[in-house]
């Protein structure tokens, strides 16, 4: 008997050694649910660890002088195209700057170095002197910002710029010459004195306008160049420079203002002397007093460029460099129109007058 409650003891402690195994699976439950829990957690942890796309930032605009209906319309160009960018890039902001007057060269290279101490993504620059620009460029380009430069090219190595934008001014140069040499022709004048009245000596723009300008008159005619006048782009300089060059030279028989406060100058001094519609004059740019001047007969013609574009293209370029990572030209001609009475009031004159 006692045999019997002893196996049956033994029974009973196994059975229940036995029950006691069977419930040990609800514990590796517990950690397979602890190890889906942290593979959620990963999983969030790299989704969230994506770059983020770049919100905003300045593209500095920076010309040579914010004084002239010029510069003033490469700024319209440029609010245009901020304007347009701002639907995909909210927070972008296009400054505009320029020096008091384009022979201020240190004002402008000062107004460089503040926009890339301020960190702008992109830089538009109209460099008022072709070599004193290329350090500020350089510097742009060694702290990561493109810049694109505009209406005059610098000197040096090109690498140090993404683009330049501008009108082909040895072209433009040559036109106008062209125009003046056709205009005498007209009146049955081969030779005789013709007078440059240019802006500032050096700077790019000029060197390829004037240039262009003097090398046409010298190949194709018989006219005898003056001494070039620099009026440092001022028009009470221009003015007074070019009535003293009238006074000095009652024979001359041609004259070119080679940029908008010098043509202007020119041609008020023309209105003054009573020359207007008797000296074959050409003007360079497009705002209304040189308009009026072409429609008077002071001027026989202007060589108008696409200032807007400059602003607006300007702008879009250094944004598809800075903003989209994307390649753009080496070199974009902006163009230009040579403005006669003859065309002052069709479609093409007014898209480029300001």
């Amino acid at each position: 008997m006692k045999k019997q409650m002893f196996a049956l003891v033994s029974l009973l402690v196994a059975a229940s050694m036995v029950l006691a195994g069977c419930g040990a699976p609800a514990t590796p439950q517990v950690i397979e649910k602890t190890v889906e829990k942290t593979v959620v957690q990963t999983q969030i942890v790299e989704v969230t660890a994506v770059p983020q796309p770049v919100e905003g930032g300045e593209i500095a605009v920076i010309v040579k002088t914010g004084n002239s209906s010029f510069w003033q319309n490469v700024q319209t160009g440029a609010m245009d195209a901020q304007n347009e960018l701002q639907a995909q890039t909210p927070k972008l902001t296009v400054t505009f700057l320029g020096a008091q007057s384009e022979s201020d060269i240190n004002e402008e290279i000062n107004i460089v170095e503040n926009a890339i101490n301020r960190g702008v993504k992109a830089i538009v620059l109209a460099p008022s002197d072709v070599t004193a620009l290329q350090k500020p460029v350089a510097d742009a380009k060694a702290a990561g910002i493109p810049v694109i430069i505009i209406d005059s090219k610098l000197d040096g190595d090109p690498s140090q710029y993404v683009s330049f934008l501008a009108t082909d001014n040895k072209a433009a140069g040559e036109a106008c010459a062209k125009a003046l040499i056709d205009a005498l022709a007209a009146k049955d004048i081969t030779e005789g004195k013709v007078q440059v009245m240019s802006y500032v000596a050096g700077v790019g723009s000029e060197i390829g306008r004037v240039g262009g300008f003097n090398d046409y008159i010298t190949a194709n005619s018989n006219f005898t160049l003056l001494e070039t006048q620099y009026s440092n782009a001022d028009m009470p300089t221009a003015l007074n420079q070019t009535t003293n060059v009238l006074q000095a030279n009652p024979d001359l028989v041609g004259i070119f203002g080679a940029n908008e406060p010098t043509a202007i100058g020119m041609g008020k001094a023309i209105q003054q002397a009573g020359l207007s519609g008797e000296l074959v004059a050409i003007g360079f740019d497009g705002n209304q007093v040189l308009a009026d001047m072409v429609k008077d007969g002071t001027l026989n013609a202007i060589a108008v460029q696409s200032s807007y574009n400059m602003g607006y293209l300007g702008v879009k370029y250094a944004y598809d460099v800075a903003f989209a990572g994307k390649t753009i030209p080496d070199y974009v001609d902006t163009g230009f129109l040579m403005v006669t009475k003859d065309n002052i009031d069709s479609q093409d004159a007014k898209n480029v007058l300001y």
